[in-house]
Parts: structure tokens; C-alpha cells; sequence
């Protein structure tokens, strides 16, 4: 039998590349990539890109969501709602749910992931999703991909069977870059900062935890950074 089609769901970040490397290993790959009217848009799409034609990846759909950014709520989608920074205000802590947070954001895109798989025929789903270590987004707890699993179960045509992995679920930053850094994932090409498309800012909550991540992992972030912390406490 031929690989599995797999569905890689690439936001164009860290995380997403390194699911991809993974998912590379013995599945066809497809991506997906979602504008939802995100501050960085255009650099992650850049990145998305990028990283489909380092994986050779002919089959790729980009997926319009603008209503995430007309319904609002999140400080990656409205501007009138600060991005918070260890200079501006407290960076989130574990525990919280942090302004970033797009309401139930991971849900439309799997949706859309669904409804391509059963088009195509794919039988997996990947994201890169962590709960360990991670912003602390509720859509990106194990619970909530399991219960979706059941969702697909209910929703779709008899025989279609799709499985979503989330292979880094409970894996910690600095872990997800040694296991990129042993498949070759290109993290030259990715894009994680939540406030600038140029330079990334290395305040914000992402930029953080990435270069927690590189740090801890002991290597170097080959991406340019406005600021580079030394708190080591994040």
C-alpha cells in the first residue's frame, strides 16, 4: 500500500515545522495554511510557503477565515488590544488564558482540515499543538483533540476514518527543537513572533517560549531578534 495522504496544518511557526518534519517521515504531505486576519499575515504565509517548498509539497490550500478577526476578542486580530511584552505588561504566566488567545480558533481550522481530507482522501490530520510548556490555550490541550476525533467520527461519511496527531502534545520547547534539530526541520524559515513581520520582537509570549525553547535545548535560533531576553524564568 501507498503512504497515508496526511494533512499538515502549517501556521508557518516552530511548532508547525517540526510536526511536519515528523510527519514527513512516512506520509504524503499536503498543507494547510489559514489567514484569519492574524497582526503577521503575510510573513506567516511567507513562512508557510517557504517551508512547502522545502518539503517539495505540490498539493497546498490557503484558506480564508476572516470572520475569527471580525468577531474579535484576541490581541492577534484586534489591534486595540495590546500584545503583551515583559516591557508593556507582564508576559502570561501558566495557568492563564492570555489576550492572544483566538476563541476557539483551532476548531475552524481543523474543521477545514476535515472537509479537505475527505475531498482528498487523506486519512491524517497533523498540528502542532502542545500543552506542555506552551501559552496555555485551551484549544490546545489533548482533551479537546480527542473529543474532536469523536466530532469526525459523528460528522462524516461512514467509511471516512481521519485521525488527527498531534505528535508534540506533551512535549516541552526545548525538546520540540532537539527533535527538529534531529529531522533537519528548517527553523531558518519559520516565523513565531506575534507582533512584527520584519524583525522579531523577542518580548512577546511566543518570541519567549521559542527562545526558551533554543536555549534550553542548547542551540542557536537562527532567526534574528529586536530583543533577546535573559530571563530565564519564562
Amino acid at each position: 500500500m501507498g503512504k497515508h495522504i496526511a494533512i499538515v496544518l502549517v501556521s508557518g511557526g516552530m511548532d508547525s515545522c517540526v510536526t511536519a518534519a515528523i510527519a514527513n517521515i512516512d506520509n504524503r504531505l499536503v498543507f494547510l495554511h489559514i489567514n484569519y486576519g492574524q497582526r503577521t499575515e503575510e510573513r506567516e504565509l511567507r513562512a508557510f510557503n517557504e517551508m512547502a517548498d522545502f518539503y517539495r509539497v505540490e498539493k497546498r490550500l490557503v484558506v480564508e477565515l476572516r470572520y475569527l478577526k471580525d468577531i474579535g476578542g484576541s490581541a492577534l486580530t484586534d489591534e486595540k488590544i495590546e500584545v503583551p511584552t515583559q516591557r508593556s505588561q507582564p508576559v502570561t504566566r501558566q495557568g492563564e488564558v492570555p489576550p492572544t488567545y483566538v476563541p476557539f480558533r483551532n476548531a475552524n481550522m481543523l474543521a477545514v482540515a476535515v472537509s479537505w481530507a475527505e475531498v482528498i482522501g487523506a486519512t491524517r490530520i497533523y498540528i502542532g499543538a502542545v500543552e506542555e510548556d506552551s501559552s496555555g490555550y485551551p484549544d490546545c490541550r489533548e482533551i479537546f483533540y480527542r473529543a474532536f476525533d469523536k466530532v469526525i467520527d459523528a460528522g462524516t461519511r461512514p467509511e471516512t476514518k481521519i485521525e488527527i496527531i498531534t505528535p508534540l502534545i506533551h512535549i516541552r520547547k526545548g525538546d520540540i527543537v532537539k527533535k527538529g534539530v534531529l529531522l533537519m526541520a528548517p527553523f531558518h524559515l519559520t516565523w513565531s513572533c506575534y507582533r512584527e513581520s520584519n524583525v522579531a520582537c523577542g518580548e512577546c509570549d511566543s518570541c519567549l517560549l521559542r527562545l526558551k525553547g533554543f536555549r534550553d535545548a542548547n542551540k542557536d535560533d537562527p532567526i534574528t531578534y529586536r530583543v533577546k531576553s535573559a530571563d530565564n524564568s519564562y
